[in-house]
C-alpha cells in the first residue's frame, strides 16, 4: 500500500522526522483500511499509496515540528474526518490525550474501528464544533486546538478558539491561498492573537501553511453563535 519503509523513511528524514518501523507498520495499516472502508464511506480522495503517505501523513506528522505541542497536552481536532491531523499525532505523540470530533457519525464509527485496529488511546466524537464548545466538558478545556482544511479561516476562528484554554494555541492548517489577515478581527474578538505562521512544501510542490494563534483571554460567552449565524454574517 504505501512506500517500502526504507523510502518512507527517507521522506521523514528530510523533514526532520524520524518515524520508527512500528509506527510505519501502523500507518501501513491505517492506509489500507482508510481505502477499504472508502469504498462503502466518501473519507478522501487521496487513495494511491504514495499520496497517502505525502499528502495525509507526512502533512500531519509535520504539526508536531511545526505546532509546537507540549509534552502530554490535551489536543483537540476538529472536523477530524478521516483522522487527520489527529490519527497520525497520535501515532507518534504517544503522551498526547487527543479527541477527535467530528459531526458525522459514519466517520466516527471508522474513526472507533480505526483506534481498535491501531490500538491507539484517542476518543473519537459525533458532534457539532457550535455546539460542542457550549458544554461546560469542552469549553476552554484543551491545551491545543488543531483544524485543517474545515472552513475559511474566520469561521474556523469561531468554531476553535472557543475550546483552547487561556494560554493554550489554536493552529490553523490551511493550503497557501487563504491569509490570515481576514481573520485577525474574528480572532482578537474571541481572546486569540497570531503568534507565528509557518509556511512550507510537501514533496511535490504542494504548499501548505500553519497559523499559530495563542489563547490571551476567554472567549465572550454568546461565541460560538449557532451555525445558521456563522454562515450568514462571518466575524
Amino acid at each position: 500500500m504505501l512506500p517500502k519503509f526504507d523510502a518512507a523513511k527517507a521522506l521523514f528524514d528530510e523533514y526532520g522526522l524520524d518515524v520508527s518501523r512500528e509506527t510505519y507498520d501502523k500507518m501501513e495499516q491505517y492506509a489500507a483500511f482508510l481505502v477499504d472502508y472508502n469504498e462503502k464511506v466518501n473519507l478522501t480522495a487521496v487513495t494511491e499509496g504514495s499520496e497517502i503517505l505525502r499528502k495525509h501523513f507526512l502533512d500531519s506528522v509535520l504539526l508536531a515540528k511545526y505546532g509546537n505541542i507540549p509534552e502530554n497536552a490535551s489536543l483537540l481536532d476538529i472536523g477530524s474526518g478521516a483522522g487527520f491531523p489527529g490519527v497520525p499525532l497520535a501515532l507518534v505523540r504517544q503522551d498526547l490525550h487527543i479527541t477527535l470530533l467530528d459531526s458525522l457519525n459514519k466517520r466516527i464509527v471508522f474513526l472507533q474501528q480505526l483506534c481498535e485496529l491501531l490500538g491507539c488511546s484517542y476518543t473519537a466524537m459525533h458532534g457539532r464544533a457550535e455546539l460542542a464548545a457550549k458544554t461546560p466538558e469542552m469549553r476552554e478545556k484543551f491545551d491545543v486546538v488543531t483544524a485543517r482544511a474545515v472552513a475559511a479561516m474566520p469561521t474556523l476562528a469561531e468554531y476553535s478558539l472557543p475550546f483552547v484554554k487561556v494560554g493554550g494555541t489554536w493552529i490553523a492548517m490551511k493550503g497557501p491561498n487563504e491569509p490570515i489577515k481576514p481573520a485577525l478581527q474574528a480572532i482578537r474578538m474571541l481572546g486569540g492573537s497570531l503568534e507565528d505562521t509557518i509556511e512550507y512544501t510537501l514533496p511535490g510542490g504542494d504548499a501548505r501553511v500553519i497559523y499559530v494563534v495563542k489563547k490571551i483571554s476567554q472567549t465572550p460567552t454568546k461565541y460560538p453563535r449557532n451555525s445558521g449565524q456563522i454562515k450568514q454574517k462571518p466575524l
